[in-house]
């Protein structure tokens, strides 16, 4: 790093998310200076196609007019008002009506935040809230599932099953519990069929409950396909044996669409693709193709009846964000869900997705594929170096950091969840970028058969 240069002060006075702290003030940062369609420039120049959307985000791109056209309107007639204290403004009543409407399943109420994490950390809050008001201050577990991923905040962090979210932060919370993920290349048992699979998870669940005493859990939290757990698409019976579930005790079901949401998996929301039933859907990232920061807690009257009772109860319900329901961030993102619909982006996610499920599986039989997996326009591949062990180096994630660094030199970016390189491009990409990306990946595969010689499979 040059003195004084960006790089250089960003090492010296920027704590950055997701970073190995000490490693970062040798290196440094890539610092993107701009962004078109599904690429972005660094500051040396150079384009790379985004196939990450960003952080699994920026549905139409980096560069829409019309987005930024919908904030500066706002800007101009009015760059902030909060909803505290029955105050509102239009473009957060818009996207309320909008999102009820939209909804797969019958909704009531939305309650606005600024991101993924606020919003699943409200939901807890709501859910002991809720508990108190029907008479049940017991009911407060809540059960989410190993290497799924719900945010950052303390609460949400606590759902969140990764041990690296939780060591040296004393989490999780207690009263938050974790079932097995639905992951069937890692976790099933040999010879065991995706149905016996799918049972089996859900079989486990109801002994969790019975064991933890079936009045005590009020919700269960799960993403539609896990994103940042590595893509994990759960077997074609999991979810309708998961609710089953969960409907004979009562227990609610919290949808985390923060990935899923606005098309990803071909549809509107990752609910629709699976037959899912929640009480309470979370959305965040393409609901303004990040273009701003919001989040929007969607929920039915199961939910929001209770909440309302208590509150009145109180005097008040005392919750809520400086930003919650922000005007320019709403207007953004009515115009953002305007464009998913003109453009028919959703359908695009279904057409160019299925190219790129089909082109991707053509690696299945390369031997540093252990597993290819996905659906609409989110997808992972699993590396390892033993196909028949299914594992990949002693060091977990080695192999997938250094085949992500070699994506990067190539112009493409995609992020390493562990050994699974995960990617899920803008709505808006297009045939000759995926066809891109698969060459890309190829030539990655070639140098990456030289690059693992001297790493230590897993044992």
């Amino acid at each position: 790093m040059q003195p004084n240069s960006q790089q250089a002060r960003d090492a010296a006075y920027q704590l950055h998310p997701y970073t190995n702290a000490r490693s970062h003030q040798q290196a440094g940062p890539l610092i993107i200076e701009r962004g078109e369609g599904s690429y972005v420039f660094d500051t040396a120049g150079n384009r790379y196609l985004d196939v990450m959307a960003g952080l699994w985000s920026v549905g139409l791109g980096f560069s829409e007019k019309r987005l930024i056209e919908a904030a500066n309107r706002q800007m101009t007639l009015l760059p902030f008002y909060h909803t505290f204290a029955s105050r509102s403004n239009g473009p957060s009543i818009e996207l309320s009506e909008k999102l009820v409407k939209m909804a797969p399943v019958p909704m009531s109420k939305v309650f606005f935040t600024n991101s993924g994490s606020e919003a699943n950390d409200t939901v807890l809050k709501l859910i002991a809230y809720r508990s108190n008001a029907l008479g049940q201050p017991q009911r407060k577990k809540v059960i989410s599932c190993l290497r799924g991923y719900h945010g950052v905040t303390i609460g949400a962090a606590s759902l969140t099953g990764f041990p690296d979210n939780h060591r040296s932060f004393d989490l999780p919370l207690p009263n938050i519990l974790h079932t097995g993920s639905p992951h069937f290349y890692k976790d099933g048992h040999p010879g065991e069929s995706e149905e016996t699979f799918a049972t089996r998870r859900a079989e486990e669940l109801e002994s969790q409950i019975q064991h933890e005493g079936p009045d005590t859990i009020a919700a269960f939290f799960a993403e539609p396909v896990m994103g940042a757990g590595g893509v994990v698409v759960p077997p074609p019976t999991y979810w309708d044996k998961i609710q089953n579930v969960l409907k004979q005790h009562s227990i609610l079901l919290v949808a985390d669409e923060v990935i899923c949401g606005f098309g990803r998996t071909g549809k509107m929301f990752g609910c629709e693709t699976y037959d899912i039933a929640p009480d309470v859907i979370v959305v965040s990232k393409q609901l303004t193709s990040s273009y701003f920061p919001l989040s929007a807690i969607i929920m039915n009257d199961r939910m929001f009846e209770p909440v309302a009772e208590e509150s009145n109860k109180v005097g008040m319900l005392a919750h809520g964000f400086t930003g919650g329901g922000h005007p320019v961030g709403a207007a953004i993102a009515i115009e953002n869900l305007k464009l998913i619909e003109e453009r028919e982006l959703i359908a695009n996610a279904r057409r160019i997705g299925g190219y790129m499920q089909e082109r991707l599986r053509t690696l299945s039989d390369h031997p540093l594929v252990g597993e290819v997996r996905g659906v609409g326009l989110i997808a992972a591949i699993e590396l390892v170096l033993d196909k028949d062990l299914k594992v990949a180096a002693a060091t977990p994630g080695a192999v997938g950091t250094i085949a992500s660094r070699l994506m990067h030199e190539q112009g493409i970016i995609m992020r390493n969840v562990d050994d699974a390189l995960a990617m899920c491009p803008p709505l808006i990409v297009n045939k000759d970028q995926i066809d891109a990306l698969l060459d890309g990946i190829t030539g990655m595969l070639h140098k990456l058969k030289a690059a693992v010689v001297n790493l230590s499979r897993a044992r």
